[in-house]
């Protein structure tokens, strides 16, 4: 048996793609070659729990400098080395955004909204696609009748407004936790908020949750129905009100994670790690270790908002830590 050789495998490769391309040009006319289409396709993918449908509709990604405390509790080198574990780029971040949509057959529900079509509108952005995407999923926003929101944060609210500011689910409900809800709207709270971040996230809510939105708008407590199908999961932590679910659709269920954990490629693998955006760390670890232990037992489909579209999979142990394994892709419903 001929041992493989890597050196010889990337020069032989490199000798055949020349030789090829060598012969490609003695036989084959010169054409002038076509255009890079510089942009993805439409961000959208379909899968059953039981009846319903659910449809993940990507809100895009953002990319940033991985800053010195994005993970509060460990050293940036750990936090590189963790990333180029998983073969992502060191000293970088990327974060991605899956709202879905669920059909129920009798009720059309989006959970969570993205950053909305202001930011997607913005020069070079990569992130506020969420609206664009339902468009070539088929589905017309004036079809969904309930919004139900995770939390108050920027990549799952703003989407509740058009670039204009008027409502971009113009007959929908709206669905909020009542323990997230009341912590974002205490004037004591906004009060006491550190200044930047914290204050910035009190000012965006209370310019979103106004208006027209706040006239739609109905809290709901945890461990109860939500509406028919999917009910509400306490995971505080990340914030004060932080909100997961359980759709369920004859004997199948699915748990949307919403953001118990961030990149699963750093919080999954460590979920004893606290990213600098969660609220209250020890909180939001514990709520991550009974909700991961959870998944491993019981082997519960899940959907998350910030692992690699579509985001759908299930948790398995991986040392001490836990791993997230994609589902298979399916071409059929």
């Amino acid at each position: 048996m001929t041992a493989i050789d890597r050196r010889r495998v990337l020069t032989g490769a490199a000798a055949v793609t020349g030789t090829a391309l060598g012969r490609q040009v003695a036989l084959i006319p010169a054409h002038a070659a076509a255009p890079p289409i510089g942009k993805q396709a439409a961000g959208f993918y379909r899968y059953k729990v039981g009846s319903y449908e659910i449809t993940v509709v990507t809100d895009g990604a953002r990319s940033f400098p991985l800053p010195d405390s994005f993970v509060i509790n460990a050293k940036k080198e750990e936090v590189n080395e963790a990333l180029e574990r998983a073969f992502m780029p060191k000293d970088r971040i990327t974060l991605v955004f899956n709202p879905i949509v669920v059909n129920t057959g009798s009720r059309l529900i989006a959970i969570d909204t993205g950053f909305g079509p202001a930011a997607g509108a913005q020069p070079n952005s990569t992130s506020g696609k969420y609206q664009d995407n339902l468009v070539a999923a088929g589905i017309d926003v004036k079809s969904i009748d309930t919004v139900i929101i995770s939390h108050y944060h920027q990549d799952h609210v703003d989407g509740l407004l058009a670039a204009d500011g008027t409502p971009a689910f113009p007959n929908a409900e709206i669905l909020v936790p009542a323990a997230e809800h009341k912590f974002w709207m205490d004037d004591g709270e906004m009060s006491r908020a550190p200044k930047g971040r914290m204050e910035g996230l009190f000012k965006n809510n209370r310019r979103v949750f106004s208006g027209e939105i706040l006239k739609r708008l109905k809290q709901y407590e945890w461990s109860k129905e939500v509406v028919p199908g999917i009910t509400s999961v306490e995971t505080a932590g990340h914030t004060a009100g932080h909100t997961s679910f359980v759709v369920a659709s004859e004997s199948d269920r699915m748990f949307v994670f919403s953001d118990v954990t961030n990149r699963p490629e750093l919080f999954v693998r460590n979920p004893h790690w606290h990213a600098f955006f969660d609220q209250i760390p020890d909180q939001a670890e514990k709520s991550r270790v009974k909700v991961l232990d959870m998944l491993l037992a019981d082997k519960l489909l899940v959907q998350t908002f910030h692992a690699p579209f579509p985001g759908h999979g299930y948790i398995e142990k991986d040392g001490q830590g836990y791993r997230f394994i994609p589902a298979a892709w399916n071409p059929v419903l």
